[in-house]
């Protein structure tokens, strides 16, 4: 990864928290079996973002880019599958 030591460090931070902020809420989904709370709308909006994100990425050969959109796709990408799975029709 290429820049000042700093800005790798903050640019690391930031894509480990955005991958890890999906998994308490893949979590208590899965344990709970209920997904009637989560937005299927956000969810597909954040997939198709980070889909988009991952594309741009691999254009630019940005494989910083690549892999923590990548990261944030598959974590997302779960949680929409759970919401498709255990949403209780109303």
């Amino acid at each position: 990864m290429e820049g000042p030591p700093f800005a790798v460090l903050i640019g690391t931070l930031a894509a480990l928290l955005s991958i890890g902020s999906f998994a308490p809420q893949i979590l208590k989904t899965w344990r709970e079996r209920d997904a009637s709370a989560v937005s299927l709308r956000m969810y597909v909006v954040t997939v198709t973002g980070f889909a988009c994100w991952l594309a741009y990425g691999v254009m630019i050969k940005a494989w910083p880019v690549v892999a923590s959109n990548l990261a944030c796709l598959l974590m997302s990408g779960a949680m929409l599958a759970l919401k498709l799975r255990f949403s209780r029709a109303d």
